[in-house]
């Protein structure tokens, strides 16, 4: 079994007060390069991955048997993962790929969200899950009972991209200390407000007529008005070590931010112009001093994919074909 999973965007929590009943909201975009994981049967568990990934695979695997009886007879090697803590996802990506690839292999028809619930995924978000299920641009409507429902999701413009900067710093949170942060209602409705009307008149209808200068302009100023909510927690709308690389996208790019916790930072492109932004970039990094990676982004407008029964088969059926 192979699984290949997106990596995402995350652009922001809508309203962490939880003043209508329910709590965040989110909105997002599933990026291609994520994890690319081969699951095959074994008479044990044995897992090929950097010690992170390792572990939460474990726990994956443990919480799955829990709940489904799908036992630990599984070899899995991680080929190409997303680092973990960054603002790509990783944790969602890895997870859901994990149990979705298993429960595939053992015939078991279960819903993604179902999955997601009994993995804790979608506690704070559903972007990662609906990146994971549909990809393209994804909105949900917020915590209340149980995984966010899926409210927009519409395909991305194949000649859109994002030109990310993954400066060498501090990671983000990990779901530890993100967990401490989230636990409690924090931030102001009115500002929820403000992003909500952006969200609705502003930035869906410019995805919807494919107009990069608006929905750049609204991503921005959605941006901003996200960061003022957790400004108490990495001090200022934007982490203080990534800010400069913000600003300086939101000059050359339609519209830029800060993925989730960061340290990732993004800027909206026209997929063609990559080649001339990313030098300016690399240019005002190198100028700076900043030490980062620069790479493009590239919508994905499908889920993951999940596919082959087994080596084993795979094999067979090469051989027998030839």
């Amino acid at each position: 079994m192979l699984v290949i999973t997106p990596r995402r965007l995350h652009l922001g929590i809508i309203d962490p007060t939880g003043s209508l009943g329910r709590r965040f909201g989110s909105l997002g975009v599933a990026l291609e390069g994520g994890y690319e994981i081969r699951i095959t049967p074994a008479d044990s568990l044995k897992i090929e991955a950097e010690k992170e990934d390792k572990e939460t695979i474990k726990e994956t695997i443990e919480k799955l048997n829990f709940e489904y009886d799908t036992g630990f007879g599984f070899y899995i090697e991680v080929r190409k993962s997303i680092p973990r803590h960054i603002g790509l996802g990783s944790t969602t990506q890895l997870t859901l790929g994990i149990a979705m690839g298993i429960l595939k292999l053992l015939h078991k028809d279960v819903p993604v969200e179902e999955v997601a619930k009994i993995l804790g995924r979608g506690k704070n978000s559903g972007v990662g899950i609906y990146a994971f299920k549909y990809g393209g641009f994804v909105v949900d409507g917020g915590v209340k009972d149980s995984v966010p429902p899926l409210l927009v999701r519409k395909d991305f413009p194949e000649d859109w991209a994002f030109l990310l900067v993954i400066p060498q710093v501090k990671r983000g949170f990990d779901e530890k200390e993100e967990q401490k942060i989230m636990e409690k209602p924090f931030g102001s409705a009115s500002i929820a407000k403000e992003i909500s009307y952006r969200i609705l008149l502003g930035l869906l209808p410019a995805l919807a007529e494919k107009n990069i200068e608006e929905f750049g302009r609204y991503l921005s100023t959605i941006q901003t008005l996200v960061g003022s909510s957790f400004s108490d927690f990495q001090g200022g709308e934007f982490r203080e070590d990534i800010r400069l690389i913000v600003e300086f996208l939101n000059e050359i790019t339609y519209g830029a931010g800060q993925s989730s916790w960061g340290p990732t930072v993004y800027g909206l492109i026209k997929r063609a112009e990559y080649q001339r932004v990313a030098s300016r970039v690399a240019e005002f990094l190198d100028e700076q001093g900043i030490k980062a990676k620069i790479e493009l982004g590239i919508p994905r407008n499908r889920g993951a994919e999940v596919k082959g029964e087994s080596l084993f088969l795979e094999r067979l059926i090469k051989s027998v074909s030839q």
